[in-house]
């Protein structure tokens, strides 16, 4: 409060630089190294299956993350782990003409970098649509790639988990018409495939792909079901599979009910939902009856950030 003329006027307190998120990043020094603190887990936060996947990590790596990542592994399926950044208000995506990418919605936030590193190492899947790899040239979807100074580490731990040195990157695209000329597609020690519908494994193998790019046709129709996706990465042989998007192939996943668990950041700022922004989930609407329901398994937290773990809900306790 101030005096002025006797009378009381409220000041509001000074603010953050406006425009770009750039100057907001650099007000906040948002690519400093930070370690995320453990606010509250539960005590059972790996033991969602009898077997799981993670445990002994490099230390380097528990501190970074506050702690071990397990991961449950189920038997004759494959474990679905997603991971999304939002905004306080549910924005993951910008719109047409905005810059994509989940960085500007984290700030390009350095923990959350790390975050997504830890589950690309533990995974033998990465799987995303074409469109969230339009905006990416420069990106190959490795845990090197986000954290290079833990690359040795990463390593270290894939190979103690009996992992391949990087996992599989499947790329959905129901039409065939994908960018190409992305790091990620291009370097041969990244195994990538293309999962398509019939008139999409038509328009690919028409592209001269190099011999490590595979192509697998799902279905017969012009679009790929969820079923059918569904179905194809239960028979993948991967035991982790790692979705980083799109909203709308979360959409697919979430209504073939095969996720497993979120592993959700909140990003502290408020951006609106104008402009063609997209929410985790597009692309569907369920009844509320159909609702899928899931427990917290922990909460983190590093700076103003904020690093949710959610698991689906057992069946017997989903109220269906």
């Amino acid at each position: 409060m101030s005096r002025s003329g006797g009378t009381e006027s409220f000041e509001w307190p000074a603010r953050a630089p406006s425009g770009t998120w750039g100057a907001f990043v650099a007000h906040r020094d948002y690519a400093r190294l930070v370690n995320l603190e453990t606010i509250w887990t539960t005590p059972d936060a790996g033991a969602g299956g009898a077997q799981s996947r993670g445990g002994a990590m490099p230390v380097e790596l528990a501190e970074r993350y506050g702690g071990p990542l397990e991961i449950p592994i189920h038997p004759g399926r494959p474990t679905l782990l997603v991971n999304f950044v939002s905004t306080l208000d549910g924005v993951v995506a910008l719109g047409p003409g905005e810059e994509r990418g989940g960085g500007v919605i984290s700030g390009r936030f350095e923990p959350d970098r790390f975050v997504m590193a830890l589950l690309r190492a533990a995974a033998d899947v990465l799987v995303m649509g074409a469109g969230t790899i339009a905006g990416t040239s420069s990106t190959n979807w490795t845990a090197e790639h986000l954290q290079p100074d833990h690359a040795a580490a990463f390593a270290r731990w894939r190979r103690d988990l009996g992992l391949a040195p990087h996992p599989t990157t499947v790329i959905v695209t129901g039409s065939g018409d994908v960018p190409l000329g992305r790091r990620g597609v291009d370097d041969p020690a990244m195994p990538v495939i293309f999962a398509t519908a019939a008139s999409g494994g038509r328009r690919l193998r028409d592209l001269e792909l190099p011999p490590h790019v595979g192509i697998e046709v799902l279905g017969t129709g012009a679009a790929i079901s969820p079923s059918e996706l569904s179905m194809f990465l239960g028979r993948f042989g991967g035991q982790v599979v790692l979705c980083e998007g799109g909203p709308h192939l979360l959409g697919d996943l979430v209504t073939a009910d095969v996720v497993d668990e979120y592993f959700l950041t909140i990003a502290p700022q408020v951006i609106g939902r104008d402009k063609g922004r997209l929410g985790m989930v597009e692309g569907i609407g369920l009844n509320p009856d159909e609702a899928r329901w899931n427990e917290l398994v922990s909460v983190k937290r590093a700076e103003d950030h904020v690093f949710l773990r959610y698991r689906r809900t057992a069946s017997s306790d989903r109220g269906t």
